[in-house]
């Protein structure tokens, strides 16, 4: 079977980034082809490690010497891709024409969209013989109302939406039915780092606390830091290390440099890989105000670090078992997260059982498995294929009915039906104009 992932940039650095090569390659190695179209490309090589049996098709390059950057379609904004996408100044009229030529060309069995804008384009030029999956990487609860609403209209064209959490998938359902289109959770696959990067797990004994990500408001490393100035005046043999980078690498320096913490807390910038560096640690800290899955959570388990996170939609819970192999404490709560981190900070037993836990837990993020999960899910897929379209068709018609009813003021008598209750008759007519019905009741 062939199997193609549409994706925003694969020569960067990011969470979707590397469970998309993880997967890929778990794919690749259960002997399915395996491509990965990249809409852009801005430099030579892709950052992150790809497996060599996954092939990997940019379609716009960025880089000056390159033709695409002098395209005049280039300059133009885009007219497919959402506008309410966070994404979408990225894009343009030439990212429209690339992903609809490489979609509608396309042979394969699969295609799977990884951000909201690139789901609207396999939905709008994906061809209808392909399985058409939109995978979600961040969460229905950070779209804006106006982003959801151009969604649910292009994600009835889709067979599946696939979130990372569980408690994103029913937010989906709850909030934008989907009628013939499959709804379900898959966590994101994260390999098992030994040997290939780090010879064992970590030890415990580094006095060292990791966090890492974007280095972006909504990661609320300002919060960590804070909270870490209440651990290390307590313990002050500690320090935070923060991978990354991003536009609030200036004010999180100046704020370490405020509190007087420039010997304890280092901005590390960007790591990859990142298990070497976590491997360096005894801790993971996480302070998010959101995530949609907490993909370096289960990276630091699979290097033995217990996690002490924030209890954010959505992610965290379903990654951490609190009490067992972490801590989970208040969103925006920088005490109940500093009394989490003296808490392992001081109690090294337990840091140690936790970290075991982790291990262990965290096996079942290994992407052998969630490669078998997404077979599962394409045998499903085709099985029911025509089952949901004869779903799709029968919701459409409802729209048009209910539409049309709207229309000639019938409406409120169908409503009326649909509880059992005959029309409530005041008049000889219903509906206004020359096409109102006259009733015959």
């Amino acid at each position: 079977m062939k199997i193609a992932f549409l994706l925003h940039n694969a020569y960067g650095i990011g969470g979707t980034i590397r469970t998309t090569f993880n997967l890929a390659a778990a794919l690749a190695g259960r002997g399915h082809e395996v491509e990965i179209a990249s809409v852009f490309r801005h430099r030579r090589e892709p950052r992150l490690a790809l497996d060599p049996r996954v092939r990997l098709v940019p379609l716009v390059d960025t880089r000056a010497s390159v033709p695409d950057v002098n395209e005049p379609a280039y300059s133009e904004p885009a007219l497919v891709f959402p506008a309410a996408e966070r994404r979408y100044r990225q894009y343009s009229v030439l990212t429209d024409q690339r992903a609809e030529a490489y979609l509608r060309s396309s042979d394969a069995h699969v295609i799977l969209g990884t951000r909201p804008g690139l789901n609207v384009y396999l939905a709008r030029f994906g061809p209808r013989r392909a399985l058409r999956l939109g995978q979600e990487h961040l969460s229905l609860s950070v779209h804006g109302k106006r982003l959801r609403t151009e969604l649910a209209g292009h994600y009835r064209r889709l067979d599946a939406i696939i979130t990372t959490t569980e408690a994103d998938a029913a937010d989906y359902r709850r909030r934008m039915p989907l009628p013939g289109v499959e709804v379900l959770s898959i966590p994101n696959s994260v390999p098992d780092p030994l040997p290939a990067l780090v010879p064992a797990p970590a030890d415990g004994t580094e006095k060292v606390v990791a966090a890492a990500g974007r280095l972006v408001k909504g990661k609320r490393f300002d919060l960590l830091i804070e909270a870490f100035a209440m651990v290390a005046a307590a313990h002050p043999d500690w320090s935070l290390r923060i991978y990354g980078g991003g536009a609030e690498q200036k004010p999180l320096q100046q704020l370490i440099d405020g509190l007087g913490l420039t010997a304890q807390v280092q901005l590390m910038g960007p790591r990859t890989p990142i298990e070497p560096e976590l491997v360096r640690s005894s801790i993971l800290a996480l302070s998010s105000d959101t995530e949609s899955f907490g993909m370096i959570i289960a990276e630091a388990m699979r290097c033995g670090l217990p996690a002490v996170a924030t209890d954010c939609p959505h992610g965290p819970g379903e990654v951490i078992r609190d009490g067992v192999n972490g801590r989970l404490v208040p969103v925006r709560d920088a005490s109940a997260l500093s009394d989490a981190l003296c808490e392992l900070v001081e109690n090294e037993p337990l840091r140690h059982r936790m970290a075991n836990a982790a291990i262990q837990h965290a096996a079942r993020f290994d992407p052998e498995p969630i490669a078998g999960r997404y077979e599962d899910l394409l045998t499903h897929l085709t099985a029911t294929r025509g089952t949901r379209a004869r779903e799709r068709h029968r919701a459409a018609l409802r729209t048009r009915l209910r539409r049309l009813a709207r229309a000639t003021g019938l409406l409120p008598a169908l409503r009326r039906l649909r509880r059992g209750h005959p029309p409530h008759v005041t008049g000889d007519r219903v509906g206004t104009g020359p096409t109102a019905l006259r009733r015959t009741m």
